[in-house]
């Protein structure tokens, strides 16, 4: 280090060199830098480690049961449905592809409901497959509920559809018996007031893969149709 000392009308330069106090101070400052960075580095990479690891991992049959018994909690027993404060669907029995691409829908935010994207979200995609699986070999008798003497009225529909509307037979996708194909979801069974509420508010609640398709045949119904089928289709096995 270098330094000008004035003295009277002179200058000189003198070379003035560090103590070692002060030389410990720059190398402890610079250690401590270093040190920092590679924390910040260990974080990240063991993150990414983390996340790896989480969509690689396997469940045992004891962690899908537990998990199955948690999602029965809301959904009911054996998953058949629950009409508790607001209906919760009949899960059972359902569609592998079509409960796929739900929970995806839940976990990109395009479906609207805070509570199953904050399930869906920590789903590995093991557990994810497990669950889907799981809850397609399920087959338990139907809750109903829907009011009966909408039935005939909801069967005619179901497999006639409405012309004058353009609205098409609910069996030519969803299968003569309701239950379902693929990405077409297994109404049979389903919870009556569950229906209604999907089909009156579709446009408001549906933005996953493929809901276009069922936005303008759900605003072709009236009220009355829509409680006449979901009325039809919950008792159906």
């Amino acid at each position: 280090m270098t330094c000008t000392v004035a003295t009277g009308q002179k200058q000189r330069t003198r070379h003035v060199t560090p103590s070692q106090g002060s030389q410990r101070v720059i190398w402890k400052a610079v250690g401590l830098r270093f040190a920092l960075q590679s924390a910040i580095l260990a974080m990240i990479l063991a993150g990414s480690g983390r996340a790896q690891d989480a969509n690689t991992a396997t469940v045992t049959p004891q962690q899908v049961q537990a998990k199955m018994a948690y999602c029965e909690v809301c959904h009911g027993p054996s998953a058949r449905g629950f009409s508790g404060y607001y209906p919760i669907p009949r899960l059972a029995g359902q569609q592998t592809a079509y409960l796929e691409n739900q929970l995806r829908g839940f976990i990109e935010k395009k479906r609207a409901n805070p509570i199953m994207a904050n399930i869906a979200h920590v789903l590995s995609p093991a557990m994810l497959t497990a669950l889907i699986t799981n809850f397609h070999n399920l087959n338990p008798k139907p809750v109903g509920g829907g009011p009966r003497e909408f039935l005939a009225a909801g069967k005619t529909i179901y497999e006639q559809g409405i012309p004058d509307a353009k609205v098409p037979p609910c069996a030519t996708c969803h299968g003569p018996d309701a239950r379902g194909n693929e990405q077409f979801p297994r109404l049979a069974g389903q919870l009556y007031p569950y229906v209604v509420g999907q089909l009156t508010n579709w446009s408001k609640e549906r933005g996953e893969d493929l809901s276009n398709i069922m936005e303008p045949i759900a605003h072709g119904l009236t009220k009355q149709q829509i409680k006449a089928v979901a009325a039809y289709v919950s008792f159906l096995e």
